[in-house]
């Protein structure tokens, strides 16, 4: 009995993550094609943001073309934050954060580009002043089938657009609050303790993620039949992909690296290796994630016809139809 007890632990297991000076001393050959095959990846993932930013500069009208460049360089923005955060472990924190920060302004960009390919926010509100929304939704209320469907407004648009937007403000200035507190040794991932500041932050996070994914869900559903023709769907699943891999998988990962699930592996503690491991798939992801991206938004779209233009097309083949049975 006693001998199973008798358990030692490697002292690296209990330590902060390493420096980036010991990561590379360890680093054996296939580690080290392994880390600069991800570094290339996050390179090129980079370097085609930044051309396809060119692009869209020069083709594309203004302001249409700010929101392109901030959808479309979520991908290539998260995989060189997770660069980072491979070669310097300790960096992970901060750089995690900062790319969650980055997403959060892309949750709000999504919703504004939607209304921005329709022409506006006032011709939005005219193409649609005569209809009405379901709001039965995910991620809050895709089970309340008896929720009213409401009739699109000025002032509705601006509540969808205001729970889309703070979700941008209130997560930047969490993610300062919560580097100012780990700077202070008060802010521990590890610290589940009802005492400690990372139960807090974390769960209403989590609640505000979720208030303003609903939004811009509600404007999808009931806009996505009129954008079809500039891709609406796969842009959609691609901004919804990277809300999965950037944040579930991620929240998985670290679950499991705090329940001891994923093995120390000295110089790295369990959580720090989680940690790397996380990183190390999220540049995989992302790379290909650019690559899609690169063919969707590269491109330019004939504009949309306006509310009135295709009431006057639909006039003139009525016309046309009752001519030719006259």
């Amino acid at each position: 009995m006693d001998e199973h007890l008798n358990i030692t632990i490697d002292p690296a297991c209990l330590q902060d993550p390493p420096l980036a000076i010991d990561v590379i001393k360890q680093l054996d050959v296939f580690d080290f094609c392994l880390y600069l095959m991800l570094t290339f990846m996050a390179c090129v993932s980079l370097l085609l943001y930044l051309e396809q930013c060119a692009y869209i500069y020069k083709n594309m009208p203004y302001p249409k073309k700010t929101t392109l460049m901030w959808i479309s360089g979520a991908a290539p923005v998260i995989a060189t934050m997770s660069c980072f955060g491979m070669w310097i472990p300790k960096a992970v924190m901060i750089t995690d954060m900062t790319s969650n920060c980055y997403f959060a302004v892309v949750v709000y960009k999504v919703l504004v580009l939607m209304i921005e390919e329709l022409g506006g926010t006032n011709n939005f509100l005219q193409r649609f002043s005569t209809e009405t929304f379901r709001v039965n939704t995910g991620p809050c209320c895709c089970c309340c089938v008896c929720l009213p469907r409401v009739h699109m407004s000025r002032r509705l648009l601006f509540f969808l657009k205001l729970g889309a937007l703070q979700y941008a403000i209130l997560k930047t200035v969490l993610s300062i609050l919560s580097i100012v507190l780990w700077t202070n040794g008060n802010f521990d991932l590890s610290d589940l303790e009802i005492t400690g500041t990372a139960i807090w932050i974390n769960p209403f996070i989590g609640i505000l993620t979720i208030i303003s994914l609903w939004p811009v869900a509600i404007i999808f559903m009931n806009v996505n039949s009129h954008l079809r023709s500039i891709n609406l769907v796969p842009k959609y699943a691609i901004y919804q992909l990277i809300l999965v891999l950037s944040q579930l998988q991620t929240s998985i990962i670290n679950i499991l690296a705090l329940n001891g699930t994923i093995a120390c592996a000295p110089p790295f503690s369990s959580q720090a290796r989680g940690s790397m491991l996380s990183q190390q798939m999220m540049i995989m992801e992302m790379f290909i994630l650019t690559l899609i991206n690169r063919r969707l938004y590269r491109r330019t779209y004939d504009a949309l016809p306006s509310e009135e233009a295709h009431d006057n097309n639909h006039n003139a083949l009525q016309t046309a139809l009752v001519e030719h049975d006259v």
